[in-house]
């Protein structure tokens, strides 16, 4: 009898739109140092190369801005299953991880300020595993919770000690 194959499909599921705006807005921040700096080294001291800079700083930050938001909503996925959950994530460097239901320790959601501000929340998935957490990031609350309640249940129903 031979094993069952793993479909390695991409998840099902996409993060809320709302996690667009969330990065969006996450990454403008990190801009701002930047481009105040650049501009007061402009206004106080002026030249071609700070002018050029600020030029440079600002259509890198337009770019990223953009670009990465969007590029991170359409490969940020998530699916649960009966037996597993599964996610892929990341930008430049994507990772898809499947954490076995029977192998989840704690299940935890996580709301900093700026997710509160769009609705959403993070979902963290605690294994017996040396890779560490799975993370679903960019969820609608009312998702998160819902499925935090359901992974733990599950947990609880399976045999042993996830270890």
């Amino acid at each position: 009898m031979s094993e069952p194959v793993l479909d390695l499909r991409p998840p099902a599921n996409l993060v809320d739109r709302r996690a667009v705006g969330f990065w969006t807005t996450r990454a403008a921040l990190g801009w701002v140092a930047p481009l105040v700096g650049v501009l007061l080294w402009l206004v106080f001291a002026g030249g071609t190369a700070a002018t050029i800079t600020l030029v440079v700083v600002a259509v890198l930050a337009l770019a990223h801005l953009v670009v990465m938001p969007q590029w991170r909503y359409r490969v940020h996925r998530w699916e649960v299953s009966e037996q597993v959950v599964y996610t892929q994530s990341g930008w430049f460097n994507q990772e898809r991880r499947i954490a076995p239901v029977s192998r989840i320790q704690t299940v935890d959601t996580e709301r900093g300020p700026l997710e509160r501000l769009f609705r959403l929340a993070n979902l963290t998935v605690t294994t017996a595993s040396a890779r560490g957490p799975v993370h679903i990031h960019g969820l609608d609350l009312d998702t998160a919770q819902r499925l935090a309640a359901e992974l733990a249940a599950r947990t609880q129903a399976t045999a042993g000690d996830a270890t």
